[in-house]
């Protein structure tokens, strides 16, 4: 760690963002280089050893109000969402996303990797070239290994330090009511980027060792604290724009001090030059608002906001993508072991959970309350109650590629998704997320200099009905799983569809217990079918998974950088983040984020000359 005034005034490569990606980049090419001189410059604060960081379960507090660790995104008002503006946070601090996420250990399916280079003609970037990628930066430890899982590499995963009852029950349920996906054991590895319609268990980025997340400066930027003095990182800063010189080289930065973080700092704007290589790496918000605010993009957008152009680029924040995710709560049993008390700050359950962890490295705080789901594929039944939008799409997309799932299902042994709505008791919440949404939307700044200024942000969240369908689904089968897991105790009915309290479908909100497991299914009638598209529409979110807005795709099909990474039309300049990934991945996507930053790095020291990234 720097301070501003530690700043040299050169460095051979700056890296604009200290997400994931760009911490990886940077930490395999300061170890391999002792001599490389590398700046990363990051918005938001440091995370060394700080609990709300290494400590799994404290995650939520970075998505409570006035987290400073999140930048908060909203949308214009779509007629899609009922009238309301999406509101989407990303990770503003050392790791980003990956050290303030949720940790769900979740990989993308292996075609659609090999789509990024088939599909979007980027060599080099299908699944076979990117397992030993995955495979090199991860311990798993849930088992020995396997063709497809790492044994040694800087980041752990396991099953956390807590195996709730809740996620016992989803799965055992889940598996007496659906058998036909019940006929692999619950235990069978479902990332292993081929199987998907098994129930499981869901394996966390958590050390099994030490119960602390694995994110990304824990384990390959603060080690080198000692041993690479080269390696320079400053944080609360927000790079403004690169520089250039007359021959399309990127020469470096300037940025401005983060007043979030140096409140009482000078305004004036600073600027760094990197003689070998600048990298944008500030995700799929922040990247696209570098390169237009360095009058690289549209040529609309930028007269907008009175750039001049320096590249034609349209396609640059464009191409925006995301998953969907539902939360839809039920209340649990007395009994039940929940994560509610912590998710509401209880300080005698955080205090006596601290306790525990310091003693055993286990129980409430070495988990993430997401124990068990399944990456969800309709079968030919099923398939007709999706509607005729999504069977245009299944067709065209799904139809001939059967390892891509169509929603991921799970549980949280926690109320979540709605704060603190509801009464103070304990809940669970089953979850449902779109892999492959229709939407795309775009991101844009709407100014020329301000790094802070509201983007021009629609996210495209529900616009066809190929992706309100699915989720229409997901929670009338969820509601089926809930009702007969022997901790329901009824449904918070301002958290469900507004359904005829007369109807086959109408709210439980008291249950002494689950429903008769042979109960008939409910039968939804048109008016409840109205409710629910009306509730997916007023309550859908971002699942936190944006992608895609400096895509990796030929120039005149929209891409924004070509397959080794380089911005088209300029030199010495790249993009490392998910903000290349052209099409979507049917996962959280720290993992990709991950295999993008391994890449990167690889690519960068082939040309930079430098051994010892492999």
């Amino acid at each position: 760690m720097v301070t501003p005034a530690r700043i040299k005034g050169e460095y051979d490569i700056i890296i604009a963002g200290g997400g994931a990606a760009g911490c990886i980049v940077a930490g395999r090419l300061a170890a391999a280089d002792p001599n490389l001189r590398i700046l990363v410059l990051e918005a938001g604060p440091t995370t060394y050893n700080d609990p709300a960081h290494t400590q799994p379960m404290r995650y939520p507090t970075h998505l409570a109000s006035g987290s400073r660790t999140m930048r908060v995104h909203t949308s214009r008002p779509s007629a899609a969402l009922g009238g309301r503006s999406a509101t989407v946070q990303c990770g503003q601090c050392l790791g980003g996303g990956g050290s303030v996420n949720s940790m769900m250990y979740t990989r993308a399916s292996a075609s659609d990797y090999d789509d990024w280079e088939t599909e979007y003609h980027n060599p080099g970037w299908r699944s076979n070239d990117l397992i030993p990628l995955l495979r090199k930066m991860e311990t798993y430890q849930v088992t020995a290994g396997g063709p497809t899982h790492g044994t040694n590499g800087p980041l752990k995963v396991s099953e956390g330090g807590l195996f709730t009852d809740l996620g016992q029950q989803f799965l055992d349920v889940s598996r007496a009511l659906d058998p036909d996906r019940a006929l692999a054991p619950s235990d069978t590895d479902t990332n292993d980027l081929s199987t998907i319609n098994v129930y499981t268990r869901w394996r966390k980025w958590i050390n099994a060792e030490t119960g602390n997340r694995s994110d990304v400066p824990h384990h390959m930027i603060y080690p080198l604290k000692e041993t690479r003095p080269n390696l320079h990182i400053l944080t609360g800063v927000h790079v403004q724009h690169v520089t250039f010189d007359s021959e399309s080289c990127a020469t470096g930065v300037a940025f401005t001090l983060n007043p979030l973080f140096h409140p009482d700092g000078p305004k004036e704007t600073h600027a760094v030059r990197g003689t070998k290589l600048v990298v944008l790496s500030a995700g799929s918000f922040g990247t696209p608002g570098i390169l237009e605010r360095s009058g690289i993009g549209s040529k609309g957008v930028l007269e907008r906001v009175g750039m001049k152009q320096r590249v034609d680029l349209p396609g640059v924040g464009e191409n925006y993508q995301d998953h969907n995710v539902m939360f839809f709560p039920y209340f649990a049993a007395d009994e039940a072991q929940t994560f509610d008390a912590i998710f509401r700050y209880d300080e005698g359950a955080i205090d006596a959970a601290t306790a525990e962890f310091a003693k055993t490295k286990k129980g409430p705080l070495a988990s993430n309350g997401i124990d068990a789901g399944i990456k969800w594929r309709p079968e030919p039944s099923e398939l007709a109650e999706l509607g005729p939008e999504f069977k245009e799409v299944w067709d065209s997309y799904f139809a001939n590629a059967p390892e891509k799932p169509v929603l991921w299902i799970g549980i949280v042994s926690a109320l979540s998704g709605y704060a603190s709505l509801g009464p103070s008791r304990k809940y669970f919440t089953l979850a449902a997320f779109t892999e492959y949404p229709v939407a795309r939307g775009h991101v844009h700044i709407t100014d020329g200099e301000d790094v802070s200024a509201p983007i021009d942000f629609v996210p495209g969240y529900l616009e066809s009905m190929a992706d309100v369908k699915p989720l229409m689904w997901g929670y009338k089968f969820t509601r089926e799983i809930g009702r007969r897991m022997p901790h329901f105790r009824g449904e918070p009915p301002t958290m469900h569809p507004a359904f005829n309290p007369g109807g086959t479908a109408a709210i439980v909100e008291h249950a002494e217990g689950p429903i008769a497991f042979d109960t008939a299914p409910i039968v939804y009638s048109e008016e409840d079918e109205r409710a629910l598209e009306t509730y997916v529409r007023a309550t859908v979110n971002t699942a936190w998974h944006a992608l895609g807005t400096c895509a990796m795709k030929p120039l005149e099909q929209g891409g924004v950088v070509d397959s080794h990474l380089n911005v088209y039309g300029l030199k010495r300049l790249k993009v490392a983040d998910l903000s290349v990934g052209p099409g979507n991945v049917a996962a959280n996507t720290y993992s990709t984020a991950l295999v993008i930053g391994e890449k990167a790095a690889v690519i960068i020291a082939e040309e930079l000359g430098i051994t010892g990234v492999v």
